[in-house]
Parts: C-alpha cells; sequence; structure tokens
C-alpha cells in the first residue's frame, strides 16, 4: 500500500476551542501532543482533582457536541504565557493566562455570559500537564475524549468518502484530528489496528478507531448544526467510526509534508 503524507498538524489548547496548527512538532513517548487539550472548561461541578487527575467523559465540560456555538468564536493560546484570546464576532471578547486566579476568572466571565443557557453551574477552567515542561511534577493529563494519552489521525481519503455520502462539503476539521494525511486509500487507517506507523524518527502504534459523535455535525466556521454525520456513516458505512487514535512509542520531531509510513 502507498505511504502517506502530513497535510497539516493541529492541536486543542482548549477542550472544544479553535484548533492551533502548527508546521511541525517534537512527539515524546506516552504522550499527546504539547498543550493538547491541557485546558478545559467545566460545565457544573466535575469532580474532577487537581492532585489526582483522571479521565472524565466530555460531558463534564463545554464541548461541540452539545454546545455547537463554542465554534463560532476565535480563540488563541500562546504556550508560553498561558494567555488565551477570545474574540466573538471579530472583536476580542476576553484575554487571560490560564496559569492565574485573575486569568481564568476573566476568561470564565465571558463564558458565564456567552453559554448562560448552556451551563449547569459556573464555568471553570481546569488545568492539566502534558508531561512535555521540564520539572513538572504532576502525572500527565489531558481532557481528550479518551483516557489514553493518544495522538488522533485523520485520513482525508476517508473524510472525501463522507463527503460523497453526505452530499454536501465537509470540512476535515469537523473531525478536531491531530494529523491529516494523505495518499492512502479511505479507510486504509484501520487496517492498522495494533500496528505501528513511523513518521521520520517516531514511531506510533494504532491503538483504537474513533467514534464520532454529534460534534462532527458542527460547521467549524459558523457553529451551526447542519449536518449528521454519524448517522451517515452508520447508513453508508456500516459505522461510525473516522480517524484512528495512536499513542507514541518513539519520539522526534515530526512536520508538515512528511511521509507516514504504515
Amino acid at each position: 500500500m502507498p505511504n502517506a503524507q502530513i497535510d497539516a498538524i493541529y492541536r486543542y489548547p482548549v477542550k472544544g476551542l479553535s484548533p492551533q496548527p502548527l508546521p511541525r512538532v517534537r512527539l515524546a513517548p506516552g504522550l499527546t501532543l504539547p498543550s493538547d487539550r491541557l485546558y478545559a472548561i467545566e460545565n457544573g461541578p466535575s469532580g474532577f482533582d487537581r492532585a489526582a487527575p483522571a479521565y472524565l467523559p466530555k460531558i463534564r465540560f463545554l464541548m461541540l457536541m452539545r454546545n455547537e456555538r463554542l465554534a463560532a468564536l476565535r480563540t488563541d493560546f500562546d504556550d508560553k504565557t498561558h494567555i488565551l484570546t477570545v474574540t466573538a464576532d471579530g472583536h476580542e471578547a476576553a484575554r487571560g493566562d490560564l496559569r492565574t486566579p485573575e486569568g481564568r476568572a476573566a476568561i470564565e466571565g465571558f463564558f458565564a455570559t456567552y453559554c448562560a443557557d448552556e451551563l449547569r453551574g459556573p464555568p471553570k477552567i481546569l488545568g492539566g500537564t502534558d508531561g512535555h515542561s521540564f520539572g513538572n511534577m504532576k502525572p500527565p493529563h489531558s481532557f481528550s475524549d479518551v483516557a489514553q494519552k493518544a495522538v488522533s489521525i485523520i485520513n482525508l481519503a476517508s473524510v472525501a468518502a463522507v463527503e460523497n455520502a453526505v452530499g454536501a462539503p465537509v470540512d476535515p476539521l469537523r473531525f478536531r484530528g491531530n494529523l491529516y494525511v494523505s495518499g492512502w486509500p479511505a479507510w486504509r487507517e484501520f487496517d492498522l489496528l495494533g500496528q505501528e506507523i513511523a513518521i521520520g524518527p517516531a514511531r506510533l502504534k494504532v491503538v483504537r478507531r474513533t467514534k464520532r459523535c454529534a460534534a462532527t455535525d458542527v460547521e467549524p466556521e459558523t457553529g451551526i448544526r447542519d449536518l449528521n454525520i454519524p448517522q451517515t456513516l452508520m447508513k453508508t458505512f456500516g459505522h461510525a467510526d473516522c480517524g484512528i487514535y495512536t499513542e507514541v512509542v518513539a519520539g522526534g520531531q515530526i512536520a508538515v509534508g512528511e511521509t507516514v509510513a504504515g
């Protein structure tokens, strides 16, 4: 089978908010991309314990499956300062350092108003740790949809197959993957389950398929829920999956344009 290549790399510093494109990234064994899902916005008390961070289901947080209006925002995260900037309707709406009480309060205040009718309690910024920073003493924690410290991959040919089934344009960012690859036939990624793939010096083991939820129904530019992708997947292909999760087994820097061998 042909190799693929990386067309794009994205991270999602705050769960449910804007993707950030990266030209390159350094992978580390057993970890997510640096700063990927490093923060989340608690939607009412979640039971999260900062001293012993553990996986929680995404329904405990603001997220696109139920809070599609999040997609209409534009957010930017600076991983040096941990300042999050929120833009709404073309204007800066909030800004704050997510490591400080004052910064978190500024962001929480915005979402308390913006998502007022969808909240189960005061929104609260929760922070994890990605394990990439020197001296980081907490166990690594990401607010991912899965318990594993995973890197997700989307095959653009599979997205094209979904687009054909839907009969309308499908932005690949609906699937909120980390690595977007081209060159594989549609659904080739599912054949790799349990195998390793190589990207430059890095090796990643494919550990599971990615089951899709109603978050993919939301158009990522407008925040409008305009499609039913899980239902279309099930009706057309007999499953609701698109994409794969991988675990990094050997680290190294990877970049857009590199070959994915597997």
